[in-house]
């Protein structure tokens, strides 16, 4: 019986957890939906990231996997108040850097 009264307060204790970090959200004035996107976002970014600073070079196809998966991150960011993303600025200014290039270069390529 008395574990079974500890599993319902830790229960509780977990949905009210949840429950007031939706509310911080909700204060903050960001959906659900487009917090979990930006965090998902931040994911791709990291690796977005590495990527630009690992190949400097890169075939026609990575660059518009590259140039897509960088909208996705920029579409989500943009969503966000900066200050809540401002850790994460260098590396966002680096990824934006390398697709300006890219977009750069394929309009030139293109013309």
């Amino acid at each position: 019986m008395a574990l079974l009264a500890v599993a319902y307060i830790l229960l509780f204790i977990i949905f009210a957890l949840v429950a007031y970090a939706i509310m911080q959200i909700k204060l903050a004035g960001i959906e659900v939906k487009d917090f979990w996107s930006f965090i998902e976002a931040n994911q791709i970014l990291d690796k977005l990231y590495v990527f630009s600073k690992k190949y400097k070079t890169l075939t026609p196809q990575q660059k518009v996997i590259y140039l897509m998966e960088a909208e996705k991150v920029f579409t989500a960011f943009d969503k966000i108040p900066s200050i809540i993303w401002e850790d994460e600025f260098k590396k966002y200014d680096e990824v934006l850097k390398k697709y300006k290039e890219i977009k750069v270069e394929r309009w030139m390529s293109n013309q």
